[in-house]
């Protein structure tokens, strides 16, 4: 088993409730742990086999960068969605910050993480070309 850490991916977005986020936007920051099953990959230490980490961020950037969400939770499924489909993660953890949040208290950050895990023999696309 292998996981794969993606720690700070920052993307400009225009998720949220009110007018200002929707209309002047702000970073989002992603966080993912994808849990894969690796053994070919490493027996055969080819690229190929592996989930490519590089167009994974992409994918997960883009979604940021699209369709706005009001909810972070929303955007949050669609990121999980985005890995579940693409790669042959058994479990994924999505991690979406909003360090801007408008609050009424000051904080350091707001986020949201949900968890995706996959049954059966389930794969997605994502193991050509890995890193």
């Amino acid at each position: 088993m292998a996981r794969i850490l993606i720690t700070g991916l920052k993307a400009f977005g225009y998720h949220g409730c009110t007018p200002r986020e929707r209309e002047e936007g702000q970073v989002f920051v992603v966080d993912l742990e994808l849990d894969y099953q690796a053994s070919e990959a490493v027996r055969e230490d080819e690229l190929s086999l592996a989930v490519d980490y590089d167009r994974l961020a992409e994918g997960i950037r883009d979604i940021v960068c699209g369709e706005p969400f009001r909810l972070i939770e929303s955007l949050a499924a669609e990121i999980g969605k985005y890995v579940m489909a693409g790669t042959p993660a058994i479990r994924a953890l999505v991690r979406v910050h909003k360090p801007e949040a408008p609050m009424s208290c000051e904080v350091e950050d707001v986020a949201v993480e949900m968890v995706f895990r996959r049954g059966g023999g389930e794969s997605g696309s994502f193991g050509e070309g890995g890193r």
